[in-house]
């Protein structure tokens, strides 16, 4: 199925209420879901260790921070445009498309992204410098999940 059919089907996806869309032709299929638009997802209980009794005092007012997440820089957000697998390079063990601190053009290519067996090429919509990297090679990416940031 040509990756355009794809996008299209993503497109009215998103514009239309519906929470799922399977498609067919011949013999490739696919079905793209809205994660979360009908289920959200529900958090799932953590056993807690009885807490020992803390001394009265100041230490006992402190509470300990949370693990904040770690900052993104500025700059435009390239994001994955289909569920499948990320790759930095165009084949194993070759030097990847780009990396932190290299400038590209609009048009560039930044990663693949595997899906249905088809390797899919995500280019830069900006120009600019890569500021980060958000995924590992051979991770699976989610639809809209933060790939590069170009500032």
């Amino acid at each position: 199925m040509d990756i355009r059919k794809v996008k299209k089907l993503i497109e009215l996806l998103e514009s239309s209420g519906v929470a799922e869309i399977e498609i067919t032709e011949g013999e490739e299929s696919v079905r793209i879901s809205r994660q979360g638009a009908a289920y959200p997802p529900q958090p799932m209980p953590v056993p807690q260790a009885p807490a020992a009794p803390q001394p009265p005092g100041p230490s006992a007012a402190a509470e300990p921070e949370a693990a904040a997440e770690p900052e993104r820089p500025a700059g435009n957000l390239v994001t994955a445009p289909m569920v499948g697998t990320f790759y930095r390079s165009p084949t194993p063990g070759a030097s990847p498309f780009v990396e932190v601190g290299q400038t590209v053009q609009e048009g560039d290519v930044l990663c693949i992204i595997e899906a249905m067996k088809m390797m899919n090429q995500i280019t830069a919509e900006h120009a600019g410098t890569v500021k980060a990297v958000e995924v590992e090679n051979g991770e699976p990416v989610e639809y809209g999940q933060p790939l590069f940031v170009i500032g």
